[in-house]
């Protein structure tokens, strides 16, 4: 019998997801719980399996082609009922296969039509109906350049008559709107997919919505240098590397209970500053793919050494695209280093609706006055914090970093906390 699979609910508030390969093709006879598609969503890759045994008739989607859930993935010609033996070939014909159904406008009203929040509120904003608008983006999404390339067309008024005027020569050859010239040997265009779509989105949400703000100092870590080569060789002994950043995160987290704003998301919607009570951090980590912010979880409880384990396995883990999605989101603060090749300073976007991130930079030799008056060599890093300013005010991050400044320059505290 036929049986259509549809994308299940993979993960709370997810809606969709974008198909991000096919482990099977039509015509494969593939068995129950055989993966079956690799989909995307919030920058996890989800392993699906097949549920039942069964014929691959048809495959409803492309790679890349974004699904909504509850939309027809693939289409099986399987016995009645979960499992059961994959059926044999027939020489017959195969039932024809169910057409893939068109997301771009959907019966039901704007709330099925495929668009993000910020795409929404535009549209909402502007006047215009979501399901009279044709979406150029992938699987028919509703793009905000849709709301504006046409705004007359999208609500059904028809074209003004052209007005008579002098003749004019016909121009050159131009590109089509909306274009870009070059083709063949001359360019090379890259699909832009996966874990690239997602942070494409979320960087352009962040920069639509908050108001961002950089506020850069710099700390004497001299005394932190000479804790870790210290501590250094404990660590190694067991198998795990002591970076720089677990001090960096546990000095951040005497900045957030010093200022707890900063702990915190924006409710657009309800338009509230959501303080949360407990130390989610994200750490942003460079992958073959792209961006990845992987999340350690209470990082108040744990000690030097735990969260060295932890970033150790995180980061094995997130290069080999092996994160689940639980263990990519829940940031409440995130920090984002680019270790020895970071930089004098930069000014990092918020992992939006966070508040604000620390960007951490390299650490580099420079001639300082000390205390006495005399110049003497010191170990030199900067630090700077991006925030959204329409809720925090620059007093906040400058506080902030103070605190974060006075632990890692003097360190000795966090002693404790390497076994």
């Amino acid at each position: 019998m036929v049986y259509e699979f549809r994308l299940p609910d993979i993960g709370e508030g997810v809606a969709q997801g974008e198909i991000v390969a096919w482990h099977v093709k039509e015509g494969d006879v593939i068995r129950e719980d055989q993966p079956l598609v690799s989909v995307l969503t919030d920058k996890a890759n989800v392993e699906i399996p097949s549920p039942r045994a069964g014929k691959v008739l048809s495959l409803h989607a492309k790679e890349g082609e974004i699904v909504k859930v509850g939309g027809l993935l693939v289409t099986l010609d399987a016995p009645a009922g979960p499992g059961g033996t994959p059926p044999a070939a027939s020489s017959g014909p195969a039932p024809p296969p169910v057409a893939p159904s068109t997301p771009a406008v959907v019966p039901g009203g704007a709330d099925r039509v495929m668009a993000t929040p910020s795409v929404r509120r535009k549209a909402q904003e502007l006047g215009i109906d979501l399901t009279r608008v044709k979406g150029s983006g992938p699987g028919g999404r509703v793009l905000e350049s849709d709301l504006t390339a046409a705004p007359s067309a999208s609500v059904g008024a028809a074209p003004s008559p052209p007005t008579a005027g002098p003749r004019l020569p016909a121009p050159g050859p131009v590109a089509p709107s909306g274009t870009l010239p070059g083709s063949g040997a001359e360019v090379e265009r890259v699909p832009i997919r996966g874990i690239r779509r997602a942070i494409f989105e979320r960087m352009a949400e962040a920069q639509r919505h908050a108001s961002l703000f950089t506020y850069v100092e710099e700390v004497d870590v001299s005394e932190l240098v000479r804790l870790r080569e210290r501590s250094r060789k404990k660590m190694e002994d067991k198998g795990i590397p002591l970076t720089y950043l677990p001090f960096i995160l546990k000095a951040v987290v005497q900045g957030l209970k010093a200022h707890p704003r900063l702990n915190a998301q924006v409710d657009e919607e309800r338009q509230e500053l959501v303080v949360h009570r407990r130390f989610h951090l994200g750490v942003a980590l460079a992958s073959a793919d792209g961006l990845l912010v992987p999340v350690l979880r209470d990082v108040d409880t744990k000690s030097i050494y735990r969260l060295a384990q932890e970033l150790k396995d995180l980061g094995e883990r997130g290069r080999q695209g092996k994160l689940t999605r639980e263990e990519l989101t829940g940031s409440t603060f995130t920090v984002t280093s680019l270790g020895a090749l970071g930089g004098l300073m930069a000014t990092p976007i918020v992992n939006y609706p966070e508040v604000a991130i620390l960007g951490v930079h390299k650490i580099v030799k420079r001639p300082v006055y000390g205390p006495d008056g005399n110049v003497g060599p010191a170990m030199m890093m900067n630090l700077s914090v991006s925030f959204d300013h329409r809720v925090l005010d620059g007093v906040e991050a400058a506080e902030f970093i103070a605190v974060v400044k006075g632990h890692l320059e003097d360190p000795h505290q966090m002693l404790l906390e390497l076994s």
